[in-house]
């Protein structure tokens, strides 16, 4: 036995609930996963309706749910599945193909994750072998980690670490030139809660990486300015920022940043980052911070990983501010808590406080006036 599947032993095995009216596809996820020594099953459902009952006796760490089922369907459900307790949600639908819309959509409403359902006869393989891989990924650990709170979202912290104090606010002789958003598991409904807070009057240009598959981002970025109420575009190079437009990293590149004969534009990057993350938020939080300088401001959105550590070590170092989402509001506590307990983070709040943050900071300009 290697060390690795020894420490799994160890622990107590993933409790997870699976979702699923096809009878066939219940019984051979339930096999996949009842080959795994840390993962249980602890509950079948071939419905939304029949998951929130069965939420009554059990408490998954998480639950796999499928989207397209008769009486209560996958999407109407999985709001109530987080809130009930049903852990953390990742959605296995056919419905999940490249760039579909209901990957999106059930991101937004809060699942951690999601993976396309092959048809019956080819649920093993590649197939079973991403499953458990997003599941040990993303599952709680059972440990002694803060129970969720009322709020639908818990804490999933990537590795131990106590956290660290905020940082205080550094006195400023400028206003907010740049907003740079980075995101990754969780992000999207991070995202919309948000911009849903965010007032129209914050003018100032928006960047913003969020981790999904590259044929993804041309449905997300409508996505993106259907929830943000603002003109938004995909990333590409010699575009010139916009007043109170969002710019969104493609999911082949890294938004990076440069000045030309004084206008400031997207140049997009393809170097492997330290993160192994494609789009990265380093890059773009070190391009503003070498082109805005103290007129920058990121906020860390939930996610997994430390993606965005040393974009904002270099976003602080040139006078630039950085802000976290907090443990209890975040799918995944990686990123933010990775800039919290560095000592990055000024404050640490769940994103609709953390929008009204922003407006209270930000000094509103006129267009083209932070060019």
């Amino acid at each position: 036995m290697s060390a690795e599947a020894a420490q799994r032993r160890s622990h107590p095995p993933i409790r997870v609930m699976v979702v699923d009216d096809s009878i066939v596809a219940r019984a051979v996820l339930v096999r996949l996963l009842q080959n795994e020594p840390d993962i249980a099953v602890v509950a079948e459902a071939n419905s939304g309706r029949s998951a929130l009952a069965a939420l009554a006796v059990h408490r998954p760490d998480l639950t796999l749910l499928d989207l397209e089922m008769p009486d209560m369907g996958g999407l109407e459900a999985l709001p109530e599945i987080i809130e009930r307790g049903g852990g953390r949600v990742m959605v296995v639908s056919s419905a999940c193909g490249e760039g579909a819309s209901a990957s999106i959509h059930a991101l937004r409403l809060g699942a951690a994750d999601t993976l396309l359902k092959p048809g019956a006869g080819a649920l093993a393989g590649s197939f079973a072998r991403d499953l458990v891989e997003k599941i040990r990924r993303i599952a709680a650990e059972p440990s002694d980690l803060p129970k969720p709170g009322p709020r639908p979202l818990s804490i999933v912290p990537d590795e131990p670490a106590r956290p660290a104090a905020p940082r205080p606010a550094q006195p400023r002789a400028r206003g907010i030139d740049c907003v740079a958003i980075g995101a990754s598991t969780g992000g999207v409904h991070a995202l919309a809660a948000f911009f849903a807070a965010l007032p129209r009057s914050v003018a100032a240009p928006i960047l913003v990486t969020q981790h999904l598959p590259a044929p993804f981002m041309p449905y997300f970025v409508d996505q993106l300015q259907e929830m943000s109420g603002r003109p938004t575009k995909l990333a590409c190079d010699g575009m010139q920022l916009a007043s109170g437009g969002i710019i969104l990293a493609p999911g082949d590149a890294h938004i990076g940043l440069a000045r030309t004969r004084g206008i400031i534009h997207i140049k997009l990057e393809r170097r492997r980052m330290p993160s192994g993350c494609t789009p990265s938020v380093d890059p773009m939080l070190t391009g503003v911070a070498d082109v805005f300088g103290a007129g920058g401001l990121a906020v860390i959105l939930s996610g997994m990983g430390r993606d965005g550590v040393l974009g904002a070590a270099d976003l602080v170092a040139a006078g630039g501010e950085v802000l976290a989402q907090d443990a209890g509001s975040s799918v995944v506590w990686g990123m933010p808590g990775a800039v919290v307990t560095g000592g990055l983070a000024r404050i640490a709040l769940p994103p609709a406080a953390l929008a009204r943050e922003v407006a209270g900071r930000i000094e509103i300009q006129g267009a083209g006036a932070w060019i």
